[in-house]
C-alpha cells in the first residue's frame, strides 16, 4: 500500500497521542505492576494493545515508504518525527 508523506504524519501523530494516553492512565492507576481493578486493568490494557498497534503500523508504513521513494528509512523515519511535532 502506498502512503503518502503527509499519511505518515498522520500516522505517526496517533501513535504518539496513543503513548501519551498509556502515560496519562500510568500516572492515574500507577505503574502496570501494581494491584488495579478489573476496569483499571482493563482501560490500561486496551490503551497499551492500540499505542503498540499504531506504532507498528507507523513502522510499517515508514518502511515501505522509504522502499518505495530509494529513501533511507531512518532518514524518513526522523523526517516524519520531526513534522509530526511541528504540528502539535
Amino acid at each position: 500500500m502506498a502512503h503518502t508523506f503527509e499519511e505518515l504524519v498522520q500516522k505517526q501523530r496517533a501513535a504518539e497521542a496513543a503513548h501519551r494516553t498509556v502515560d496519562d492512565l500510568r500516572d492515574t492507576y500507577g505503574p502496570p505492576a501494581e494491584q488495579r481493578i478489573g476496569a483499571q486493568s482493563g482501560t490500561y490494557e486496551t490503551a497499551l494493545r492500540a499505542w503498540r498497534d499504531l506504532a507498528r503500523d507507523v513502522q510499517t508504513a515508514v518502511s515501505e515508504y522509504a522502499r518505495d521513494t530509494s529513501r533511507p528509512r531512518h532518514e524518513v523515519e526522523a523526517e516524519v518525527e520531526r513534522a509530526a511535532a511541528d504540528q502539535d
